[in-house]
């Protein structure tokens, strides 16, 4: 079974279940067809199959035979929630509006930023509007293994911010090159003790 058929087919089963009053899909809701694909996709721990006592007690409810039934397995769940949160990449030939600058990060960058996108639920200062949708959309150039994506000012901002959380816990590594290619660095002032976002020099041009 392709991928595409499989995910065709958590997402029929899903629309079922939410149908049934009794959070079940049934076989006499599937063409043959879907029918092998459904057992198919059991046989791969993301749809769970009605055991014999179940589908006894789904038949005196329908007022019918129930041959089978089916619903998501936990994992059938968590594949269509992650497709969902998971837009397709960016093209490669996709422009930066006027106000934004075209970033291209390394793959430890690129981790330390999903870390922190991931976190904005619990954290203090947040990530700014959008910049998560940024980090999922990011386009990867392979042959350059650099993780590139458009980012407004306040974005790059808390992309500075993330790589500092960075390199109090861990590695500098990120927040420094981040500095020295972009001009963008976050960081305590010594007079005030205050934390700021300052910005060195003009970034370097991109393609």
């Amino acid at each position: 079974m392709s991928r595409q058929t499989r995910l065709e087919v958590l997402l029929l089963i899903r629309e079922q279940q939410e149908k049934s009053p009794h959070g079940w899909a049934l076989s006499t809701e599937f063409q043959p067809a879907p029918q092998r694909s459904v057992v198919t996709a059991a046989g791969q721990g993301l749809i769970e199959l009605a055991d014999r006592e179940t589908r006894a007690e789904l038949s005196a409810y329908e007022g019918r035979p129930v041959r089978w039934a089916a619903r998501l397995s936990a994992q059938g769940h968590d594949v269509l929630t992650y497709l969902q949160a998971s837009p397709a990449p960016a093209p490669r030939s996709a422009a930066p509006v006027a106000d934004e600058q075209v970033v291209e990060l390394r793959p430890s960058q690129m981790d330390a930023l999903r870390v922190y996108t991931t976190l904005a639920p619990t954290l203090r200062v947040p990530p700014a509007d959008g910049l998560a949708e940024r980090v999922r959309n990011a386009y990867f150039d392979r042959p350059n293994n650099r993780w590139r994506l458009a980012l407004t000012a306040p974005q790059m901002d808390t992309v500075a911010y993330a790589f500092y959380l960075r390199a109090i816990t861990g590695s500098v590594a990120e927040a420094n090159r981040f500095a020295r290619e972009y001009g963008v660095t976050y960081r305590v002032d010594p007079t005030s003790g205050r934390h700021e976002v300052v910005r060195l020099h003009s970034p370097k041009a991109h393609r």
